[in-house]
């Protein structure tokens, strides 16, 4: 089938001299975006529920995160909406101000199956303006509202000089149609065991906290033994909440205990990909696979 990944014996993925794994601690500070870009018609915002959980992030979950990475040392990546950066002025500059990584999260974390991919640009566009506006400084990474891409985004992406991290081919760096991939991984996102909105939309109730954390120490753990990258990512709104913050301080406490993990940002990590021995070693291109014939399979 053309399109489809063939397999081959790969090198083994070389981090820094000392280093056998890495492991990056990323925030998706979405705020309000995903859900006024859900009820884009105006007269569907009418409920405060779902928009005061979200909020909390930014009043009360993000200085929280912000002060336990302080404690660990940690610097993280923040991937900001350019909606939620334009409403806040202050967000990016306070982010940078403690050390830590920007990047572009759409404008109103469009979703890809529901925008084009002119849209895409034009999103794009907008969102770096406004960070060199507030910032003073263009960011580096992108990451795709629901981690969902395609190849007119990454061909954009490459003419933007971007490197992104919102695929999942591979558990170490890589490289996709030219541009440099940072990979991420659903099980170790905290929207999928402890988001719940309310309101009717929810398919079921936030996880416990205990066996999440269980969970993600092993991924870690395996991850490390295998010479692999851990991209950890959570929401503020979500994560800044007591319960989970805790869940976060004994991964951290895990994680920085290990002097054999590089503790880096997203960017950190695409430059280092981009400019190491690995560059070019795992690259694939961005092909989407051809149909399958209907008549293959009927009776004969």
């Amino acid at each position: 089938m053309s399109g489809a990944p063939h397999f081959a014996p790969r090198p083994a993925y070389v981090w820094p001299a000392g280093r056998q794994s890495a492991f990056c601690f990323s925030v998706d500070v979405d705020c309000d975006a995903p859900y006024l870009w859900v009820n884009r018609a105006e007269e569907a915002r009418r409920s405060l529920g779902q928009l005061e959980q979200r909020h909390f992030g930014l009043r009360q979950g993000l200085p929280r995160i912000l002060d336990l990475l302080d404690r660990f040392g940690v610097k993280g990546s923040f991937f900001v909406p350019g909606a939620v950066a334009e409403a806040n002025p202050a967000l990016l500059p306070a982010l940078l101000a403690r050390g830590h990584e920007i990047g572009l999260h759409g404008y109103f974390h469009e979703i890809v199956a529901e925008s084009s991919d002119e849209e895409f640009i034009a999103a794009l566009g907008a969102s770096l303006a406004l960070f060199r506006k507030q910032a003073g400084t263009l960011p580096k990474m992108f990451r795709s509202p629901a981690w969902e891409m395609t190849p007119g985004m990454l061909a954009e992406l490459a003419r933007q000089g971007l490197w992104d991290s919102s695929l999942m081919g591979f558990d170490h760096p890589y490289e996709i149609a030219g541009v440099v991939e940072v990979p991420v991984q659903w099980a170790v996102d905290d929207a999928v065991f402890f988001k719940y909105s309310g309101g009717g939309t929810d398919r079921w109730s936030p996880q416990a906290s205990g066996p999440v954390l269980e969970s993600w120490l092993e991924e870690f753990s395996l991850l490390h033994r295998l010479g692999q990258l851990m991209v950890l990512t959570v929401h503020d709104w979500i994560s800044g909440r007591a319960q989970r913050l805790a869940v976060l301080e004994k991964l951290l406490a895990r994680v920085t205990a290990e002097p054999g993990c590089w503790v880096a940002t997203v960017g950190e990590v695409a430059a280092f990909h981009a400019a190491s021995e690995n560059a070019g070693r795992h690259a694939v291109p961005a092909v989407l696979p051809d149909g399958l014939e209907p008549r293959r399979f009927a009776k004969r």
